[in-house]
């Protein structure tokens, strides 16, 4: 039998003082209320209730038993609520897994006014470019770019992620405004260590695809990097529109080929599977999709 249920049923047959009515209270039978305190009684070797066919007495064991099962019962039932409150009320910390560039330009902001809105809730954000295991790595929630695999998770599409080509005013004014992407083979690109060797950039318009080699002076492995290189004027740079907009907004770099458009990248939030996500979950899934969501997840 099981312990927490033999002294929930001993303290309420305690309280009550009667096995009757509370094998009504349990939805169990006279006979198993009895079985309950029996089992209590068996494993302490003492027993617990003196019982008659008029009335039943606690012994003092059973007295002293009694608080100790209340307390026991009480516990449990401050634990339930906290877990209660828990899946009710946004609070704890959230671990959440981001592509690096995304994170930083796409994330932070939002995080932080999620954190406002929801001040009991802690967020650790851990940016990297590979895809995590949630499970395994202790993540609540991840964002990951690119086709979905049947993972088993719970995947909410965000708006895709452009890929845009810039350089700094510096470097056109010394190596010239490309009209046309072919004009970029006289161009030193920046190069992402990530795509591998022998990469092209794809421009695409109207029907007309343009393939450019990679070539160039300088490989990174971060975005990041990359976008100081070429805010410094060592060449043009390849990367999403979350990394290079600011930048661009601000002047520091010029669009390039503002008529042609490079590939994009559908962007997702997903989760574990879980039939009862915490509050803080569901709340911060939610404040995300409606601040990045977007109906536009057809491929271009």
């Amino acid at each position: 039998m099981d312990k927490l249920t033999s002294m929930s049923v001993f303290v309420r047959v305690a309280e009550a003082g009667s096995f009757a009515a509370v094998a009504e209270e349990f939805a169990l039978s006279t006979t198993m209320v009895a079985n309950h305190v029996r089992a209590l009684e068996h494993e302490l070797n003492e027993r617990l209730i003196e019982r008659t066919t008029r009335r039943h007495r606690l012994t003092e064991v059973g007295a002293a038993y009694l608080e100790r099962c209340r307390d026991v019962v009480a516990s449990v039932a401050a634990a339930d609520r906290v877990g209660e409150a828990m899946r009710a009320l946004p609070q704890g910390q959230l671990r959440v897994s981001a592509p690096a560039s995304y994170g930083t330009q796409r994330l932070v902001p939002l995080i932080g006014a999620y954190m406002r809105a929801y001040p009991r809730v802690s967020v650790e954000l851990m940016l990297n470019d590979r895809i995590v295991d949630l499970a395994e790595e202790g993540f609540d929630v991840a964002i990951r770019s690119g086709p979905m695999k049947d993972d088993g998770l719970v995947a909410r599409p965000l708006r895709r992620s452009h890929m845009v080509a810039a350089a700094s005013p510096a470097y056109l004014e010394q190596a010239g405004t490309p009209a046309h992407p072919a004009e970029l083979s006289r161009h030193n690109c920046l190069a992402f260590t990530t795509w591998g060797p022998g990469h092209s950039w794809r421009f695409s318009r109207a029907g007309e695809t343009v393939l450019v080699p990679v070539q160039g002076s300088m490989t990174c492995n971060s975005g990041q990097a990359l976008l100081v290189a070429a805010l410094a004027g060592i060449g043009v740079i390849v990367q999403s529109d979350a990394l290079l907009e600011p930048a661009i907004e601000a002047g520091e770099l010029v669009r390039l080929l503002p008529g042609w458009s490079l590939p994009t990248r559908q962007v997702h939030l997903v989760r574990r599977h879980e039939p009862r996500p915490s509050a803080k979950l569901r709340s911060f899934v939610d404040f995300i999709v409606a601040h990045l969501g977007s109906a536009d997840t057809s491929a271009s």
